[in-house]
């Protein structure tokens, strides 16, 4: 419901409007360049947009990065100096987006949920990371500073590595690439969580198991919905005839496609998993109460003949011209007649829900 109200500061307005949907994450918009091709490399952060302007033009390929996307204006500037359609504005400006692509006669766009982990909190974190791929171009807007991307710098940084020598399709697949295998890092820390639930309810169920079984299936769910559009993204991506893809490119398209259906796999493995947690939790439950009536019910099923015992003789029929006295009243062992016949009548019927297996 949260993000129905965050998208409701948008009614009314005309579409392609430059309004930020979401929190504000940092205090400042940062704004770093990365210009590299087989020989040369350059890092800069611009004070101010304008400062682009000049890797328009330049047959190098160059990589903006923006962190920081609650000043809608500096976005507006970006979209102006590198021509991009309002409407891709508006979905940059949009945190809630769900993964998507778009093509455009100058670029290409689209949306991804770049996740982490929180290891103290146990649950994930989300940063929406939308991405232009255009002629010698990549443009990146992320929400927050810090991400997944060091890989890919440090690989820009190395002289010989094989992305200094091809084309910006190449370093958008990259950049892809390594949200996609944060993606496995994350299944791996929430596979080790399940089986910790796992021994937890089979050794003694409780209400926090089942509040930390239903954290991590809220949170599978989230995952579920971060990557599932995201396995479209990259088949459309594979599969659209445009020059800013090339050939060698789409190689590497289609296995990142096939790591995509894996996560969704795994996921899918761990939903039927929770699903079964569930199961058990409820069966343990109930086993448990069955228990807990099969012994009162016993301890029941023993006092019965005893009360009746106790109640017959606590009638008191001793009357002198009644036929039916009963003469144990009078007897000098009566008491412990009575107290005998009642433990022999117990141990009885032990014995007997013995033989039934009952016990």
């Amino acid at each position: 419901m949260q993000s129905v109200k965050r998208r409701s500061q948008k009614a009314g307005l005309s579409p392609g409007t430059a309004v930020h949907v979401g929190e504000q994450k940092i205090e400042k918009v940062k704004i770093t360049v990365i210009d590299y091709d087989q020989d040369n490399y350059e890092v800069r952060e611009m004070q101010a947009v304008e400062q682009c302007m000049p890797y328009r033009l330049k047959p190098t390929i160059t990589w903006i990065n923006i962190e920081g996307l609650h000043e809608a204006s500096k976005i507006e500037e970006v979209s102006k100096c590198f021509d991009l359609h309002p409407l891709t504005i508006e979905d940059i400006l949009n945190t809630e987006q769900r993964p998507k692509i778009e093509f455009f006669d100058n670029y290409i766009f689209f949306v991804m949920k770049m996740l982490s982990f929180d290891e103290q909190k146990r649950t994930l974190n989300v940063e929406q990371v939308s991405l232009v791929l255009a002629e010698n171009k990549v443009i990146t807007f992320q929400e927050i500073g810090g991400d997944v991307f060091d890989a890919v710098r440090n690989r820009i940084k190395n002289t010989k590595a094989n992305i200094r020598k091809v084309g910006a399709d190449y370093l958008a697949y990259a950049l892809m690439d390594a949200v996609v295998d944060e993606y496995f890092e994350i299944l791996e820390k929430t596979g080790d969580i399940i089986e910790e639930l796992e021994d937890k309810l089979l050794k003694r169920p409780s209400q926090d198991v089942l509040h930390e079984i239903h954290g991590i299936k809220r949170q599978t769910i989230f995952l579920r919905r971060a990557v599932w559009p995201l396995r479209e993204v990259i088949s459309g991506l594979e599969r659209e005839g445009t020059s800013l893809i090339k050939g060698t490119t789409r190689i590497y398209l289609r296995d990142l496609h096939d790591h995509t259906v894996q996560v969704i796999d795994a996921i899918e493995t761990f939903r039927e998993m929770i699903s079964g947690m569930l199961d058990i939790y409820l069966s343990s439950i109930s086993n448990g109460m069955n228990e807990v009536m099969k012994v009162l019910t016993i301890f029941a099923s023993i006092f019965i003949p005893m009360t009746l015992v106790s109640g017959i003789y606590g009638m008191n029929f001793n009357n002198e011209r009644s036929p039916f006295n009963m003469p144990e009243l009078n007897w000098y062992l009566g008491y412990p007649f009575a107290l005998g016949l009642m433990l022999i009548i117990a141990i009885a019927m032990l014995f007997f829900f013995r033989k039934k297996r009952w016990l």
